[in-house]
């Protein structure tokens, strides 16, 4: 309750102060306004006004370029500044934190990550099936005579030819 009444009031004091500089920088804009500008000469036939109006044109065209040409300056610099600081980093280089080497298993690396209130165990060997390997026996005649077995197949080959 205290620090609401607190914020309120700390808010109002804020906003006054925004208030009173709003005034004082649009009385700043006046002073300057009334020192630089003189008000206009409005006495006097239409083509000196028309004069008037074209003096003033050019002295916005002028105003404009010059302008235009300051955020160009700035804009290349800025530019610049990036270039360089990239150029900096590229220098100097990343460098890499030494790391130190952790052991720990899965299970405590688990718990750090999902927290102490998470039970999960990494026992992966649990849900294996377990498969008996079976023995193939090679039967013993392939490893006799090469020949042998190569004039079996070419008398195969006959028989299919000649049918």
């Amino acid at each position: 309750m205290m620090i609401s009444v607190l914020q309120s009031l700390i808010l109002q004091i804020a906003m006054n102060w925004i208030e009173q500089e709003k005034k004082e920088t649009e009385t700043a804009k006046q002073a300057y306004m009334a020192e630089h500008c003189s008000p206009p000469d409005m006495s006097g036939d239409q083509a000196a006004l028309m004069e008037l109006c074209k003096k003033l044109h050019a002295a916005i065209d002028k105003i404009d370029d010059e302008r235009y040409d300051a955020e160009a300056k700035v804009q290349k610099a800025d530019k610049e500044i990036e270039d360089l600081k990239i150029k900096v980093v590229d220098l100097i280089g990343v460098k890499k934190p030494a790391l130190k080497k952790v052991r720990m298993s899965a299970d405590t690396m688990l718990q750090a990550l999902l927290g102490s209130k998470h039970k999960v165990t990494m026992d992966l060997r649990a849900n294996l099936k377990q498969v008996k390997k079976e023995v193939k026996e090679e039967p013993t005649e392939a490893v006799g005579d090469w020949r042998k077995n190569i004039e079996d197949k070419a008398d195969r080959k006959k028989m299919f030819e000649a049918s």
